[in-house]
């Protein structure tokens, strides 16, 4: 096998199969890279038998030559070798030669490496997914779909299946939802399917944070295609297989209170701001608790006592109050993620009482809420 490839796109491949490549396996053949080079181009992939992420780097892209096929050909490469050294390598040009027993040249300029490869038969094969029913949903949509919800999985393996994100499609709505039992985020979107199928799976936090990162914030369509036990994303040049988590997802459609007793309209911004600032010296105490009160004339106060290091409030001036008077704990933390999690300048808060989980909304978009369960201060 041997071919000359631009150094950007081949840096770029490695960078996004590397996030699938774990150093801690039981299968050593995992911690390398498999290359493939056929007439096409050449595909790279990294798997760590949860995430598997297939990348292809094509001869030649919008009529700019990208590789030059001298030999076809296969081998697996130690992965965090060979992105150490095809990030530093010195040219704009990489040549890859794979010799007797798989041992592999890369030559740039005048940097010439030597790296004891693999034979890639022994690779494990990725899933074969009949793809049958897809759905599209843009780059951008998707990206902050995850980021929305993904911060609410449960990072405890007690309920393993909190780990993950739930994601049911009904037609052409996709609602995805997770938890960890003490705060809840869900976010809907609109998808372009060509049937009106139903799914209900959970996918890995982990997964989907993984292939976030590597998502561009453009409008071009990702495909998904959700089987039993996995599910594919399809962008132009890569293939995402995750595994999805065994067991069912508790209903969460009950956590969210249909009624509300105190209706609060404020300004993200001053609110997120005073609860950090709250949240200065509930860090050093217990759980990290601020404590917000309605005071007359719409003003809201927000409080947070350590007794070992002191206190702090502030008042924050609300848009409008509607309903009974309140004081509510509720975890900083929490309620950070949560306000940056949203998008939109103003947001509506409905308490059900003292000891009820609350919702946050923004009020130009329904289709996201975050939901928090409020803390006992006695």
């Amino acid at each position: 096998m041997k071919f000359i490839i631009q150094k950007d796109y081949l840096v770029q491949s490695v960078q996004d199969v590397m996030k699938a490549v774990s150093s801690r396996t039981t299968i050593p053949i995992l911690t390398g890279i498999k290359l493939v080079v056929n007439e096409e181009g050449v595909t790279l992939t990294g798997s760590d038998s949860d995430i598997s992420i297939e990348s292809f780097i094509p001869n030649e892209d919008e009529g700019k030559e990208i590789v030059e096929i001298i030999k076809t050909g296969s081998v697996v490469l130690p992965a965090r070798f060979f992105s150490e050294i095809v990030k530093k390598l010195p040219k704009e040009t990489v040549e890859v030669e794979v010799q007797n027993h798989f041992s592999t040249i890369i030559r740039s300029g005048k940097a010439e490496f030597n790296l004891n490869g693999l034979d890639a038969e022994e690779y494990p094969h990725l899933p074969q997914i009949e793809e049958e029913n897809v759905f599209k949903i843009p780059n951008d949509l998707l990206k902050n779909m995850i980021r929305q919800t993904v911060f609410a999985v449960s990072t405890s393996e007690t309920r393993p299946i909190l780990t993950g994100v739930n994601w049911r499609v009904d037609g052409k709505e996709l609602t995805c939802v997770a938890t960890d039992s003490h705060r809840l985020a869900s976010r809907k979107a609109t998808i372009q399917s060509e049937n009106d199928s139903s799914y209900n799976v959970v996918i890995p936090g982990k997964s989907l944070s993984e292939f976030s990162k590597i998502l561009d914030d453009s409008n071009e369509l990702v495909d998904i295609v959700i089987t039993e036990n996995q599910v594919l994303f399809k962008t132009k040049h890569l293939l995402f297989f995750s595994r999805l988590l065994d067991g069912n997802y508790p209903d969460t459609s009950r956590l969210i209170p249909n009624e509300s007793k105190t209706d609060v309209i404020l300004n993200v911004k001053e609110f997120l701001q005073s609860i950090d600032r709250a949240s200065l010296l509930a860090r050093e105490g217990r759980n990290n608790v601020v404590k917000l009160s309605t005071l007359p004339d719409g003003v809201i106060e927000i409080s947070s006592n350590s007794p070992e290091i002191g206190k702090v409030i502030e008042e924050v001036q609300s848009e409008s109050i509607e309903g009974e008077e309140l004081k509510i704990s509720f975890s900083a933390k929490y309620m950070l993620d949560a306000l940056k999690a949203l998008e939109g300048s103003t947001i509506k808060i409905n308490f059900t009482g003292a000891m009820r989980p609350f919702v946050i909304k923004t009020v130009e978009d329904d289709s996201m809420l975050q939901l928090i369960l409020p803390v006992r201060t006695y």
